[in-house]
């Protein structure tokens, strides 16, 4: 249980949420001397408090347990974080600065000021010297070398991607190991397991009303304040609160297809490093990686496909869990009286889809490539294929009802830029009208980083703090 808080706090600067934007954001405005809080929804549990991708850690830092829906044709079913650190403490870590095409476009599209590799690799830098990147030492685990090997066959690029990860101690670099030390050092109050219900502007200042899971009814008065609670419960949060000019309105998605391959030989290996490899070459349409194969996360991906499944128990170290995604999806936040979450849509263009689906064809090719006796497409409907003549039989398109989408990348319900028409706020995450109120967190990206976002989220939040305190958060 954690330990009761008085009902009303006071503090020059308060940032709600503890993910990479909100700990990066609070860690900065501690350190230039204001009195600063960071509020989490979740509860602060150590990093190693559970096995990571276990179903214990699921239940604990998950949202939902993991199982959250965005609904459409198809639907999408993300995940998100929900403890101190946020999304860092349960993803892999994987790291990319933003690719600059990505920044150009998201400059052009919006018109977001001092948007450019010059302009953000300082902060880049900065992140980096704290939440330390590095590439995996030695040769990568056969679940990784498998898609590298079957990319080199059939003459594609592959990379092995550097993660937030120290791999002297195999510690992941989230949050909590990270920066929210950083913060606590600079004298800042982290308070977890407090959820923000609504925010207002009293007499010059914000007003959050919160509940706290011991104490219950909080109230937080700060001359300055950031939202970072993620890409769906920010414009949740502001939608609440009567704030909602171009909030929720433009939600973006990394949608993931999947396949699992069974190999001749253990690819598998229980203590192996996280598999590293990326097929990026054919970004932006999609890009392929590989994913946690666990024994759980096996017979999660292939519930819709029990032949496969039913292999798990003797062969899961000759199984490997592989995926393509895009930028598929466009989604929208809404709140409705009287309940808890929000709801979520999202509508897909079919051309995206498209490009999807061929990316799960490639990804297939490259399985075969690499020596997989079989591969099966994780969707309902979808026979086990034994060879690449098999892909034959595929349907020509992507049937939208047995498509199963999953995400672990969310963002761009907020955008940032000087266009008024398209973005909530302007070029620093400072919401339009709304004086002293800014976002730092996944919801200021224009559109789909195509990369893994952690970084660019990072990057943006460092940005952003900086220019705010410069400004005395004017």
């Amino acid at each position: 249980m954690s330990e009761p808080v008085a009902d009303r706090l006071r503090a020059d600067v308060a940032v709600i949420g503890s993910g990479p934007g909100g700990s990066v954001t609070a860690t900065l405005c501690a350190e230039a001397g204001y009195s600063t809080l960071l509020v989490e929804e979740g509860p602060d549990l150590p990093l190693d408090a559970m096995a990571h991708f276990s179903g214990e850690e699921i239940l604990h830092k998950y949202r939902h347990a993991g199982v959250t829906m965005a609904f459409g044709n198809p639907s999408i079913t993300y995940v998100e974080g929900r403890c101190v650190g946020g999304g860092s403490e349960v993803n892999r870590g994987l790291y990319h600065r933003t690719p600059p095409y990505v920044l150009e476009q998201w400059a052009g599209s919006h018109h977001v000021d001092a948007l450019t590799p010059e302009a953000l690799a300082p902060h880049f830098e900065a992140c980096e010297a704290t939440a330390r990147i590095a590439a995996l030492p030695g040769t990568p685990p056969p679940l990784s070398q498998r898609l590298g090997e079957g990319a080199m066959r059939l003459g594609w690029d592959a990379i092995a991607a550097h993660r937030l990860y120290d791999y002297e101690t195999g510690r992941k670099q989230s949050m909590s190991a990270t920066f929210v030390p950083r913060f606590r050092q600079a004298g800042g109050r982290v308070i977890a397991d407090m959820r923000a219900q609504r925010i207002r502007r009293i007499n010059g200042r914000w007003e959050v009303t919160a509940r706290h899971r011991s104490t219950g009814s909080v109230t937080i008065v700060a001359d300055a304040l950031f939202v970072a609670c993620g890409a769906v419960q920010t414009p949740a949060l502001l939608r609440r609160s009567g704030i909602r000019h171009n909030i929720g309105d433009s939600l973006r998605f990394h949608p993931m297809l999947k396949a699992v391959a069974l190999f001749d030989t253990p690819v598998n290996r229980l203590g192996d490093p996280d598999p590293v490899h990326q097929i990026k070459m054919f970004e932006p349409r999609f890009g392929i990686g590989c994913s946690i194969s666990s024994p759980a996360m096996l017979a999660l991906a292939l519930a819709a496909n029990p032949p496969m499944r039913a292999r798990i128990a003797a062969d899961a170290a000759r199984m490997g869990l592989y995926y393509v995604q895009n930028g598929t999806g466009h989604g929208r936040v809404r709140t409705l009286p009287g309940c808890h979450d929000p709801v979520v849509s999202v509508c897909h263009e079919q051309a995206e889809l498209d490009q999807l689906y061929d990316g799960l064809q490639h990804l297939i090719r490259a399985l075969f490539a690499a020596g997989a006796q079989a591969v099966q497409p994780c969707m309902p409907g979808f026979a086990m294929l034994r060879s690449v003549e098999d892909m034959a039989t595929l349907p020509e398109c992507l049937p939208r009802k047995s498509a199963m989408l999953t995400s672990v990348h969310v963002f761009a319900s907020c955008p940032m830029g000087e266009d008024r028409r398209l973005s909530a706020t302007d070029s620093w995450g400072r919401i339009h009208d709304a004086d002293g109120l800014r976002i730092a967190d996944a919801s200021l990206m224009c559109g789909p980083t195509i990369a893994n976002p952690q970084g660019s989220v990072m990057a943006i939040a460092h940005r952003n703090a900086l220019h705010a305190i410069a400004r005395r958060f004017a």
